[in-house]
């Protein structure tokens, strides 16, 4: 029997924050290497040994300037997406509308924009898993979903 080598696939958090009109944060990537000029959710890689939940509060204070409790993420979707660049990842989203403090650009060389948008009315340039991800968490949350994955 032959051995294949263990694939671990990528692991990222994204936070769908939602304000009182509910309209969604996004930001606009930059200098990333990754979907650079496109809209995404705040959000990251998931360090090792950190929990998700604590991963996405991480995120929410090293991009957007805020602080949120762990315990104030709710889990809404996971999407198992198949980057263009050939790369398999899993990102876990989650949903917040709690947070402490001003939401600001905390992360300028990598965010050339913030702008906070009806989830029907995202931006055509918004990245495509994230706006599967986006719609999934607000209307099936604890789904899981597939992007970018070709038929066999």
């Amino acid at each position: 029997m032959a051995h294949t080598e263990d694939y671990r696939p990528g692991v990222g958090v994204h936070l769908v924050l939602t304000d009182p009109d509910d309209q969604v944060l996004l930001l606009q990537r930059a200098n990333t290497g990754f979907a650079d000029g496109d809209w995404s959710v705040p959000g990251g890689r998931l360090d090792n040994g950190e929990p998700l939940p604590q991963a996405a509060a991480r995120e929410a204070l090293e991009e957007v300037g805020i602080h949120i409790d762990p315990d104030d993420l709710a889990f809404s979707h996971i999407c198992h997406h198949a980057d263009p660049d050939g790369q398999h990842r899993i990102g876990v989203f989650f949903t917040a509308s709690r947070w402490n403090g001003d939401i600001v650009n905390a992360e300028p060389d990598r965010c050339s924009d913030l702008q906070w948008v009806k989830p029907d009315d995202l931006p055509g340039n918004t990245v495509g898993y994230i706006r599967q991800g986006i719609h999934a968490s607000l209307t099936s949350p604890g789904s899981i979903s597939l992007h970018g994955w070709r038929s066999p």
